[in-house]
C-alpha cells in the first residue's frame, strides 16, 4: 500500500482515542503515505503527528461532493473510515477511492467495499429512559466512589484498532500518543504571562460540551482549587471553550482574593495553545471532556471526574496508569449517558472534595499515601 487515507472522527475526544489505530498503521506501514481527513476544528491537533504524513480538513458547511472532490485529486489506495455516518463513507466512494472499508451500519453499505462486523465484545452508549434511572434508583439507593484507573477490553480505543486490523495492521493496545514542541511552550507560555511563574502549575477544566450531567459542581471545584493550593502553593491556569469563561470567570473570582495567581484562558486560546499550555501542567483536573483526552495524551497526570459516562469505554489512554485518576460513582443509575440529569445529580454529588483534593495530590506526590 502506496497512500492510505484515513477519515477522521468529528469530535476532539474521539481523535484522540483514534491516535492508537493510528500509531498502528503507521507500525503496519512505515513507508506509506497516511493521509488524514479531519474537521477543519480539529486539524491543529495532528500537527507534528509521527503516523499522519497530510492533514485534509473540511470546514462544517462543505457538501460531500465537495470534499469528494478534495479527496480525489489524493490518488489514494485506500480509505479507511473511523467514523459509522453514511457522510464519511459517501465522501470515500465519490472520492472513487479503489478499496473503503469501515464498520457495516444501515444507509451506508453500499458505499463501502469492505465492510466490518462488530468487535466481539463491543459495548454501545445507551442513553437510559428517565423510567430506567428511577427504578435503579429505587432498587439501590446506595452508592460509592470507584478510584482506581479502569481500562478495559470494551474501551472505544478499540472499535478504531479494530478497523485498523482490517489492513492488516495490530490491533493491540497503543497509548494515546499527541505532541507539541519545546518551541510552542516557550511560545505560549510567554503568550499568557506565565514566563516568570516558579511555582508548580496545575490545571483545571470545569466545563464539559456534551451537557450539565457530565459537570462536577463548580462549587466544589472553587472548593478543591483552594484546598490544593493551599497545600502545594500551585498556580491553576482555568482551561475552557468560549461557553465556559462564564463558568471560569466565577471560578477565578473565587480564587483570586488573598489567594493563589489564576491564569484563566477559557476562549482564548488556538487548538494548539491550549495543548501547550496543557503540556506546563503537573497535574491537570478535569470533567470526563475533549481536553481530558489532550492532556492525558501529551503525557500530563490526569485527575477525571466521571459522573453520566464510562470510564470503561472513554477513560483517558495514558502512558503509564500512575500518570491517571478516575473518580466515578457506583450510583447504580450510572452510567446513563443523558446529557442532564433527570433526578438528584447523585452521581456527582457523591464525589467529595476530599476525594478530589486527595486524588490530584496523590498523583503530584508520585503515588504516595495523602492525608486531607
Amino acid at each position: 500500500m502506496k497512500r492510505l487515507l484515513v477519515r477522521g472522527t468529528n469530535w476532539l475526544g474521539d481523535a484522540v482515542m483514534t491516535t492508537p489505530a493510528l500509531m498502528r498503521l503507521r507500525e503496519k506501514f512505515p513507508g506509506a503515505h497516511i493521509a488524514l481527513i479531519t474537521p477543519e476544528k480539529l486539524g491543529q491537533l495532528w500537527l507534528h503527528h509521527p503516523a499522519v504524513d497530510e492533514v485534509i480538513s473540511f470546514s462544517a458547511g462543505q457538501g460531500v461532493f465537495s470534499v469528494a472532490g478534495k479527496l480525489r485529486k489524493g490518488k489514494f489506495d485506500v480509505a479507511l473510515v473511523l467514523p459509522n455516518s453514511p457522510r464519511s463513507a459517501m465522501e470515500v466512494f465519490f472520492a472513487m477511492i479503489p478499496s473503503r472499508i469501515g464498520y457495516a451500519r444501515p444507509w451506508r453499505n453500499f458505499f463501502l467495499t469492505q465492510t466490518v462486523a462488530p468487535r466481539p465484545g463491543a459495548v454501545k452508549m445507551r442513553k437510559r429512559p428517565v423510567s430506567e434511572v428511577k427504578a435503579l434508583i429505587d432498587s439501590s439507593p446506595q452508592a460509592r466512589i470507584r478510584t482506581a484507573p479502569i481500562l478495559a477490553s470494551v474501551h472505544q480505543a478499540h472499535e478504531y484498532l479494530h478497523l485498523a486490523a482490517a489492513v492488516g495492521a495490530s490491533a493491540e493496545p497503543f497509548p494515546a500518543t499527541l505532541h507539541v514542541t519545546p518551541d510552542e511552550v516557550t511560545t505560549a507560555r510567554q503568550k499568557f504571562g506565565l514566563a516568570a511563574v516558579s511555582n508548580p502549575i496545575f490545571g483545571l477544566n470545569p466545563g464539559a460540551e456534551y451537557g450539565p450531567a457530565k459537570r462536577w459542581p463548580i462549587e466544589r471545584f472553587i472548593a478543591a482549587a483552594k484546598e490544593i493550593q493551599k497545600r502545594t502553593n500551585c498556580v491553576w491556569i482555568l482551561f475552557g471553550a468560549n461557553s465556559d469563561v462564564e463558568m471560569t470567570n466565577q471560578i477565578e473570582s473565587a480564587l483570586l482574593p488573598g489567594g493563589p495567581a489564576v491564569f484563566n484562558v477559557a476562549g482564548k486560546t488556538s487548538l494548539r495553545e491550549l495543548m501547550s499550555l496543557m503540556k506546563l501542567c503537573r497535574v491537570f483536573l478535569t470533567n470526563d471532556t475533549g481536553p481530558m483526552h489532550l492532556a492525558a495524551a501529551l503525557g500530563v497526570p490526569v485527575v477525571a471526574i466521571f459522573g453520566s459516562t464510562s470510564p470503561e469505554l472513554t477513560a483517558p489512554l495514558p502512558a503509564s496508569e500512575s500518570r491517571l485518576q478516575i473518580l466515578a460513582s457506583d450510583t447504580p443509575c450510572s452510567p446513563c449517558f443523558l446529557r442532564e440529569c433527570p433526578i438528584d445529580f447523585r452521581c456527582m454529588n457523591g464525589i467529595g472534595i476530599k476525594a478530589v483534593v486527595v486524588a490530584v495530590l496523590r498523583l503530584v506526590q508520585d503515588g504516595k499515601n495523602v492525608k486531607v
